[in-house]
């Protein structure tokens, strides 16, 4: 029975370790915003002023810089602020970008029938990328879309 608690509790403290260990990586990286609604602020922590309130969960962010348990980040815009760490997942997606429909094809290629169609400001989950094209994934509905027309890919 000691021996089931002992193991019981090594593996919890390594699941423990290991979702610590996620948001300790260094900067720059890829991060998700993880709710509905998370704040943004002009410094790192809750005395500081909210300078927005994204309403976009999932929406991908590159975080630039870290403080103890917050996170400088910046949105696919450009506009930079600080998030608590707890409002980020490091689940990589993406958001259509450039103008007009992005073409969701059914393979990586220009001449691969078209499965989808997105709009510009669609967020997806993003899967692997090769030779100008990435595996996209929006609410179940997944294709490849070109590289150059989402925001959250590539090194931060």
């Amino acid at each position: 029975m000691r021996l089931i608690l002992t193991s019981l509790l090594g593996l919890a403290a390594l699941f423990a370790s290991a979702g610590l260990n996620a948001q300790q990586r260094e900067a720059p990286y890829w991060a998700s915003m993880k709710f509905d609604e998370v704040n943004m602020r002009v410094g790192p922590g809750q005395d500081f002023k909210i300078d927005w309130v994204y309403k976009r969960k999932g929406l991908p962010v590159k975080v630039v810089r870290l403080r103890e348990g917050w996170r400088l980040m910046q949105d696919p815009d450009g506009t930079q602020g600080w998030v608590n760490e707890s409002q980020l997942l490091l689940t990589r997606t993406a958001i259509i970008t450039g103008e007009g429909l992005a073409a969701m094809r059914a393979e990586p290629n220009a001449s691969a029938a078209i499965k989808w169609n997105a709009q510009v400001g669609v967020v997806g989950k993003l899967g692997d990328c090769e030779a100008g094209w990435c595996e996209f994934n929006v609410g179940g509905r997944e294709g490849w879309v070109l590289e150059n027309r989402l925001w959250g890919t590539g090194a931060p």
